[in-house]
């Protein structure tokens, strides 16, 4: 028996003995009561004055598929979720439950798995649901031990040194007394790479060590480092989860298989509805009206806006008569903002109203500031930046349940703030901005008149929803609802109408087709449909040559083309009587097409029984890097289309050349013949052919 000592009060020294190692089936049977009790019940979103239900009961399947490779999308998450509900032929649809059982074609066992989605999507529900399912023995069941932890908790424990055990012991309490890891089948679960704050380093840096001890003990980033890298406990399996965005913090050698959670099929969304509206009239009710708006149609693909929305029709269909459910984000948002300030009303009573709209107006800004560094998560330091005492931050996650949340390390020590998904966040930077505006805070006007700048000169689009929001929140309807939280309106009609000739107008060739898109969603949360009607119209007309195409046409022509339900037979761009700029701002329709022709760009399609091929010739078309970036997503798409690539007679720049070399490179690239000299001679050197 293993003995310790301490001196004891009087000088003397007391020998306290050490329980000896149980058997693995106790730890187990521990660990797994313990996570019973951790996961077995939930709630929608993170309402804290509801009774919790069983997980089992709310879970609503997510679709799931898996992949060989990792594609970095550099697109909003909000134009990932615009092609995520779109399932296609190729595609390997996956349950949790075999996400570490190798395919047919795959003998080695799979050791490492990292699963993206947007933020949102369900990723953290289905860790839960994962966990549970294995601590009532339904699943994996060949794991002896399963360690869940997430970089919001791994966070405030950097800089502190720990060994594997140690570290466990701090976060999970009932590993200690596990003293031999590595003799068991262990799976550790790192929830939310996108949210770290470690430095980690999962390259293939040949410097790194080659081996690391189990029991020396290091910082958590090298602790994590080398559990990543397979340095530390070889044989555990890990299952990594991320936002996309992130996901390239480890190198593929370090990954077995990647899948991704795609979120709600449209059969899954009325599951979803269906569940939480239990009367069938009223259910039926809010899954046609969300059929009727693309906009929702499309977000409600996120499970954590169908509980946003659902939060806000319940509301509406409940307490309130009302002439039309909202259509827009904008609209969605701004009930969903007003339930949660009438909410804090009936817990505070009128008098309480100021005081709510002091505390709404410190998390926009809030949300404000930290979206400009692309945080989601916050802590005591970041709200300091914000002007925001942490004790007041506790009153506003006590009171703002469903937006503002605050969680606690093991020991209370340390406090980590976040919105309920990025989207929201999104919605109060905006608040905050038109609030300034009519009021006259000048600090932040230039912030205001810059936003549509910034997103439109962005690669990633990372701020078009708050443009979008911006937007719709200058409607006077939308800012009659949120009362006093904006101040007195300074938008009157003839401005909204000047921002809408703006937007149609709206012609710069350094706009990329995708920012441009968002100009045309811009439009529809001002509430003018002109132009979805007139592409709606022209769509239906015979003669489509006839008639001249705006650069805004074109731009929503490419969005209704692309969002198509079905992988349409044939684009002929030389149908369309437009400018160049308008034939750049209809490129991205070419992701949905089998069959397309341009002129002066062509591109079209060949066909044989066994598969899709799409021959794509652009000859003496002046290709920007712009046009060659989106050729470079067709080719790194899943599937990829694209077979037989024509680019002769353009004279192809350095950047062009090198978008197009890292589409070629993508594992999904299934091109079979290249026409262009300067691409062949550096496809070479770059050994891609």
């Amino acid at each position: 028996m293993l003995l310790c000592s301490s001196p004891s009060m009087f000088g003397s020294v007391v020998v306290v003995p050490v329980p000896e190692p149980q058997s693995i089936t106790y730890y187990q049977e521990m660990l797994q009561s313990n996570l019973k009790d951790r996961f077995m019940c939930a709630t929608q979103g993170w309402t804290q004055n509801k009774d919790k239900q069983r997980l089992d009961k709310i879970y609503t399947e997510l679709y799931i598929t898996a992949g060989a490779s990792i594609h970095i999308s550099e697109q909003h998450e909000v134009r990932q979720i615009e092609m995520a509900g779109k399932k296609t032929d190729t595609e390997k649809p996956v349950k949790p439950s075999d996400m570490f059982k190798p395919p047919p074609e795959q003998y080695r066992p799979i050791k490492t798995v990292l699963t993206n989605g947007i933020a949102g999507i369900g990723k953290t529900f289905l860790v839960h649901k994962f966990v549970l399912d294995w601590a009532e023995g339904r699943t994996n069941q060949d794991v002896d031990l399963l360690f869940p932890l997430t970089f919001r908790h791994l966070n405030p424990l950097k800089g502190n040194q720990f060994s594997l055990a140690e570290l466990l012991h701090e976060c999970i309490k009932e590993t200690v007394g596990i003293k031999e890891e590595s003799k068991f089948k262990l799976l550790f679960i790192l929830d939310g790479l996108d949210e770290s704050r470690l430095q980690l380093d999962c390259s293939t840096n040949e410097t790194q060590r080659l081996k690391f001890e189990v029991t020396e003990s290091t910082s958590v980033d090298e602790l994590l480092t080398n559990l990543i890298r397979g340095k530390l406990l070889p044989s555990a399996r890990l299952w990594i989860t991320t936002r996309p965005a992130a996901a390239n913090q480890v190198h593929p050698d370090f990954v077995d298989i990647v899948t991704e959670v795609r979120g709600f099929t449209d059969q899954q969304k009325e599951e979803y509805f269906r569940k939480r509206f239990t009367d069938e009239e009223r259910s039926n009710k809010v899954i046609s009206h969300i059929k009727s708006s693309r906009s929702l149609h499309i977000m409600c693909h996120i499970p954590v806006f169908c509980w946003i929305t659902a939060t806000v029709l319940e509301d509406l269909l409940e307490t309130r008569e009302v002439e039309e459910l909202p259509k827009t984000l904008t609209e969605v948002y701004r009930e969903f903002l007003w339930f949660q300030i009438k909410q804090r009303e009936e817990k505070y009573g009128s008098e309480g109203s100021e005081k709510c709209f002091q505390d709404m107006k410190s998390l926009a800004k809030l949300g404000f500031q930290q979206l400009q560094e692309g945080n989601l998560v916050f802590y005591e330091k970041d709200l300091k930046e914000s002007g925001i005492d942490v004790r007041q931050a506790s009153v506003y996650s006590g009171v703002f349940t469903e937006i503002f949340k605050e969680e606690r390390g093991r020991k209370n020590e340390a406090m980590m703030f976040s919105f309920v998904h990025l989207s929201v966040q999104e919605f109060l930077a905006a608040v905050y901005i038109v609030y300034c505006y009519n009021n006259r805070k000048t600090q932040v006007l230039e912030e205001f008149l810059g936003a549509m700048e910034k997103s439109l000169q962005s690669k990633s689009g990372h701020l078009d929803l708050f443009v979008r929001f911006l937007h719709g929140l200058c409607l006077e309807s939308n800012q009659r609802v949120l009362g006093g939280l904006l101040g007195q309106p300074k938008t009157s009609p003839e401005t909204i109408q000047r921002a809408i000739n703006n937007l149609k107008e709206m012609n710069r060739v350094d706009i990329s087709p995708d920012r441009s898109i968002n100009i045309f969603h811009c439009l529809m949360e001002l509430n003018d449909h002109s132009v979805h009607q007139e592409i709606q119209e022209f769509l239906k007309s015979g003669n489509r040559s006839g008639k001249s195409l705006s650069e805004i046409q074109c731009s929503a022509l490419a969005y209704m083309l692309q969002m198509s339900e079905e992988v349409l037979d044939e684009l002929d761009l030389n149908q369309y009587n437009t400018t160049n700029q308008g034939r750049q701002r209809l490129i991205p329709a070419v992701r949905n097409y089998r069959k397309a022709e341009e002129s002066p760009m062509t591109v079209m399609m060949s066909r044989n029984p066994h598969s899709s091929l799409l021959r794509v010739r652009l000859e003496k078309c002046s290709l920007s890097e712009t046009s060659c970036g989106y050729l470079a997503s067709a080719l790194k798409s899943n599937p990829s289309h694209l077979r037989h690539l024509d680019l002769g007679d353009n004279n192809l720049q350095d950047p062009g050349v090198q978008q197009l070399c890292g589409g070629l490179q993508s594992p999904d690239c299934r091109l079979e013949a290249l026409r262009s000299d300067p691409m062949f001679r550096l496809c070479a050197e770059m050994n891609v052919m």
